[in-house]
């Protein structure tokens, strides 16, 4: 990966700006990741020595070497010692990395999780019923093909219908929307794939997979956004009943 010219720590120091005095580690840390996640510094690159972010923002030097080490913990920088701290990767592969862990430590209840999948969710369909392509929607069917295929076999099933999401995930054309709809899917998945757990869950939810499938097939975004929200309506249900037993 390419280093930041060091002639150019001006230009990451000056990016951000001071903080008012006593600013706390947690403010620091936030106006790093601003910067680190807006798509100006590239993967790869040397940040400007700790006494030069620090005497930019304003704060002790103990307040970035504390904020560095968070992120560091989060994945977002690589300190190594006697070479200096480098972030790791790129905006796009940074930001739903950091809004899990921000989702995760903030302890969201899951009730509001499952109120922000299905409304991405429902989008991602109406998206991608204008945007997906004759292969996708040969894709899409396959997928439903196989959840047909798998009532019997709910691993396989849960496979299927994982796969079905994605590929209209992808045909939504939306990057940021895909990030945000990846983030909270990882945060339910330990629940969602339990949450079909016999034959007839697995009937009702092929039926309604079917019927966003048709949508999709007739290009019709309206159909495809109100036949996701009765999925997501039941399938929310399901996975509530699912922690209620757990």
């Amino acid at each position: 990966m390419p280093a930041y010219p060091a002639d150019r720590s001006d230009e990451i120091v000056s990016a951000l700006g001071s903080l008012p005095s006593g600013t706390p580690v947690s403010e620091v840390a936030r106006r790093l990741l601003d910067l680190f996640t807006g798509g100006s510094v590239a993967p790869g690159t040397r940040l400007p020595p700790e006494r030069q972010l620090a005497a930019s923002l304003g704060v002790g030097r103990s307040a970035v070497r504390e904020a560095l080490a968070a992120l560091e913990i989060l994945g977002i920088v690589d300190v190594r010692p006697g070479s200096g701290t480098y972030l790791r990767g790129e905006a796009s592969e940074l930001l739903p990395q950091t809004l899990r862990w921000g989702l995760l430590i903030g302890q969201r209840s899951t009730e509001e999780l499952l109120e922000l999948r299905a409304g991405l969710e429902i989008y991602v369909a109406r998206l991608a019923a204008g945007r997906m392509d004759d292969a996708g929607r040969e894709r899409l069917a396959g997928h439903v093909g196989r959840m047909r295929e798998s009532v019997d076999d709910l691993t396989s099933f849960a496979r299927a219908d994982r796969e079905f999401h994605h590929t209209l995930a992808e045909a939504a054309d939306n990057a940021v929307l895909v990030d945000l709809l990846h983030v909270v899917r990882s945060l339910l998945q330990v629940y969602a794939d339990r949450a079909v757990h016999d034959r007839d869950a697995a009937l009702v939810a092929l039926q309604e997979h079917e019927s966003v499938l048709a949508a999709v097939q007739r290009a019709d975004e309206d159909a495809a956004a109100s036949t996701m929200a009765v999925h997501m309506a039941t399938a929310g249900e399901r996975l509530q009943a699912e922690l209620a037993e757990g």
